[in-house]
């Protein structure tokens, strides 16, 4: 075993590409060796305060190598109160290299594991098999956060050699399940297993999904698509699993919801970069659907960053009913009236509700979005969400029916417009179910306009407003449980999509 220290920079190169910056540490070099044996290096170092997001260990990979493996360890600090502690990320970059969208990523694992390997036949969860293959490869530490006195790091890696393996041929599931037609179909787009930092296995998401009477999932992993050949037996009749990742860069996090298998969406970048729109790109595409997540969650590097201009929906609704989703919720109803003012020119972003989930005891389907959608397909639920015929529900009990109907009977539902004069009567008809103690609510350009009684312990209730297009640009729903705290308003159990009131421009 060989150690080789790295404690200051001057055999550090500073490698810079537009605005992105990424550090590159002094190479370990392996020989060849014996079929059979290992070889091991261990490089230390302290990346120091204000360290770029990436730093690079190159890893002079010999032929004849059968396995690789990665283990790392870094040192926490005593920090004043209020300053953030030392975190590092960790993943891996093949002979094919760490370009920006390149072919040479390999996995990630963030601060999830503290060790991984990969070789021809399997990997760890997170990482992709393949051939360990001669030539230069990277692992990649992403310093998260660094305490004043800098992040001491520790690096070994464990090549075995010997012939390589054979590796499996990835299976995907399918892109459409057994569908009732035209209908309402219940699905959580944000969920995270053990390939990256969750804790459940695609087998426990699925009977969970299940649980929560949902019809299809959407994989979410953050930062690699290794997951995704891992669906085809948790997949079936009645429930679609779509294939996409969760895109989480220090600026904010995307879900990159139903792209094509084995799609892989790059990271390393952040809004000052005047990338985002690229990779959007890259996502629709890939036939994905581009929903910024939970844009105003106060994590470090949680917060979207990069505008709503490459969206097709957002996360409105993350997990528990928290006041951060209160801000995504007001946020997002401004860009109602943004839209409202321009007389429908252009287009709208739609709202949507995740889970979240990563772990017991985290509720799958807790939210959920409600789509109208042709079939169970990918297609027909992308269609769906991208025109806003949904809903989010706090779970499967509660159901929502909203329409706005003319004065000649004309009638227009979730995401559509109705097209009246703006002094026609327009009526706003609301109908819940399983949503007991809630109030029901509904909020134009204005503000809430209408708010009920609370509903009875069935949890049935309806509500019918009369309103014109010339007083209401357009009209949503909230049904909210009772304030926790006075003077503030109570969780959602569920949220409408707009309908939009009178002539397009």
């Amino acid at each position: 075993m060989c150690t080789d220290d790295e404690h200051g920079i001057g055999r550090r190169t500073l490698l810079v590409t537009g605005a992105a910056t990424a550090l590159t540490l002094g190479t370990m070099s392996f020989a060849s060796a014996a079929d059979g044996s290992q070889s091991t290096k261990t490089l230390k170092g302290t990346l120091p305060p204000g360290a770029p997001d990436y730093v690079y260990l190159p890893v002079e990979v010999p032929r004849g190598v059968r396995e690789i493996k990665v283990s790392y360890t870094y040192t926490k600090a005593t920090v004043p109160a209020g300053t953030q502690n030392n975190a590092l990320d960790i993943g891996i970059f093949d002979e094919r290299g760490t370009a920006l969208g390149g072919k040479g990523f390999r996995g990630w694992s963030g601060g999830a594991r503290t060790e991984f390997f990969l070789r021809a036949d399997d990997a760890t969860p997170g990482y992709v098999p393949g051939p360990v293959r001669a030539g230069t490869w990277h692992i990649a530490l992403g310093p998260y956060t660094v305490a004043p006195d800098g992040l001491p790091y520790e690096v070994t890696v464990t090549l075995t050699h010997g012939a390589s393996g054979t590796t499996p041929k990835p299976v995907y599931p399918p892109s459409r399940a057994r569908g009732r037609g035209r209908a309402w179909y219940r699905g959580d787009c944000h969920i995270h297993t053990w390939y990256s930092d969750g804790r459940r296995t695609p087998a426990e998401v699925g009977a969970l999904a299940r649980a929560a009477g949902l019809d299809f999932i959407n994989t979410s992993d953050h930062n690699t698509h290794s997951s995704q050949a891992h669906w085809s037996d948790v997949a079936g009749d009645d429930l679609l699993v779509l294939i996409g990742e969760e895109v989480t860069t220090r600026n904010g996090h995307v879900v990159a919801l139903g792209t094509d298998p084995g799609t892989f969406i790059d990271w390393r970048y952040r809004a000052r970069d005047n990338r985002w729109a690229k990779y959007a790109q890259e996502i629709r595409r890939a036939g994905g659907l581009v929903v910024p997540a939970h844009p105003h969650a106060t994590c470090i590097g949680c917060g979207w960053k990069f505008g709503f201009g490459e969206a097709d929906a957002v996360e409105v609704w993350n997990g528990p009913y928290t006041p951060d989703d209160e801000v995504s919720l007001q946020d997002w109803d401004n860009t109602l009236v943004a839209y409202a003012r321009s007389r429908g020119k252009g287009s709208w972003i739609p709202a949507m509700g995740n889970s979240d989930a990563h772990r017991d005891p985290d509720r799958i389907g807790g939210p959920q979005t409600v789509v109208l959608a042709d079939d169970l397909t990918r297609d027909a639920i992308q269609d769906g969400i991208r025109a806003g015929r949904s809903y989010v529900a706090e779970s499967s009990e509660v159901s929502v029916a909203f329409t706005a109907t003319g004065g000649k009977g004309e009638v227009a539902a979730l995401g559509a417009r109705l097209e009246v004069s703006p002094d026609a009567p327009v009526t706003v008809d609301l109908e819940v179910k399983g949503a007991p103690g809630c109030t029901l609510h509904i909020v134009t350009d204005q503000g809430t306009l209408f708010t009920s009684a609370p509903l009875p312990d069935s949890g049935t209730g309806t509500a019918s407003w009369r309103t014109t297009a010339s007083y209401a640009a357009y009209v949503r729903a909230e049904v909210r449980h009772a304030p926790a705290t006075t003077g503030l308003p109570g969780a959602l159990a569920a949220f409408t999509n707009p309908i939009f009131l009178g002539k397009s421009a």
